[in-house]
């Protein structure tokens, strides 16, 4: 996951430790978020920095 500026749903499931299809609705969350500040966004996908930045869980991005 470090080397990827978006993130799909299996890297996102992974990280959290959820199901694929929660992922998915994670993604669609953060990319409506997204969308409503003026970026363009990827369906199915996520930047890296934005969901750690959401998601922040007491670790250090490296």
């Amino acid at each position: 996951m470090d080397n990827k500026r978006f993130l799909n749903a299996t890297d996102v499931a992974e990280y959290l430790g959820v199901s694929e299809s929660k992922a998915y609705k994670i993604i669609q969350t953060l990319n409506k978020e997204l969308k409503e500040k003026g970026f363009i966004t990827i369906a199915g996908k996520i930047s890296r920095v934005y969901f750690l930045e959401r998601v922040y869980a007491g670790e250090k991005d490296k």
